[in-house]
């Protein structure tokens, strides 16, 4: 018996299927790409473009922040630089030297001034030249003019002028002292004890309170029962002398003054 060849006859509709599918599957696969597999190179090349570009951003970027932490650097070296330099170590200025007030020269004696003024208080010691005797003088505003106590007033005549001579006492004695002076003028005074007014001769004479020395008017009168010998009033204090209320002895007379008969405090 002779061998027999079997060939399988397959359907052709079912290859014609299967074709198909396959040609489908390709198609669809195909569109799934941003560009067409023709383009893949030109695809490559702009991708490769794009990573230098990035390396080249990243490597500016890199200098730009090393720049800029080295300028940074730079500044705040400069500032600590800055303040080192002024902010010094504190130190105490050296003690300046105590300035030491000169000692009073009690020879030239003293009177204190304010705006030129002789500052005096309510009772000071007076200088009367010529005799040099030292008497308590009360400083009183209230009275126009000054006044000292005199003895033995006698008026006379001398080379046509008016005259008086008088006696001062000498503090702490009973000793007086007489002295001739060229009348300048009289005054009347009403005293309250009396009725009538009195007249008084008014001589000029030179005086002392402190270091200041000046001429002035005094009326000559019995202050016998009065407590100091001198009166100042204002003819004397008027922009010449300020009175300290409630001070004594505020002034002090040259040592050479004091010496005359010391009757100082």
């Amino acid at each position: 018996m002779g061998s027999k060849t079997f060939r399988v006859a397959l359907p052709k509709a079912p290859l014609l299927a299967l074709a198909g599918i396959l040609m489908l599957s390709g198609c669809s696969a195909d569109r799934y790409f941003m560009v067409p597999k023709t383009d893949l190179e030109e695809l490559g090349t702009s991708i490769k473009t794009q990573r230098a570009t990035l390396v080249t951003m990243e490597d500016n970027a890199a200098v730009r922040h090393n720049q800029v932490m080295d300028q940074s650097r730079s500044s705040t070296q400069t500032i600590l630089d800055a303040i080192a330099t002024q902010v010094e170590k504190p130190e105490c200025p050296p003690i300046p030297a105590q300035k030491q007030c000169a000692a009073t020269d009690r020879s030239k004696g003293r009177a204190d001034r304010l705006k030129g003024k002789v500052i005096v208080g309510e009772v000071e010691n007076f200088y009367l030249a010529g005799p040099g005797l030292i008497y308590k003088a009360r400083i009183d505003s209230g009275a126009e003019t000054s006044s000292i106590h005199a003895e033995n007033i006698t008026r006379f005549e001398r080379d046509g002028s008016n005259w008086v001579r008088f006696d001062v006492v000498v503090p702490g004695t009973e000793r007086h002292v007489t002295l001739e002076k060229e009348i300048s003028r009289r005054v009347r005074v009403i005293q309250a004890s009396a009725d009538e007014a009195e007249r008084r001769v008014v001589v000029e004479l030179q005086f002392f309170i402190g270091d200041h020395q000046q001429v002035a008017e005094f009326t000559l009168a019995d202050r016998t029962n009065l407590t100091y010998e001198v009166l100042i009033g204002r003819n004397i204090l008027r922009d010449v002398m300020l009175i300290d209320v409630g001070k004594e002895y505020a002034t002090e007379l040259p040592e050479s003054l004091r010496n005359s008969n010391g009757n100082e405090s």
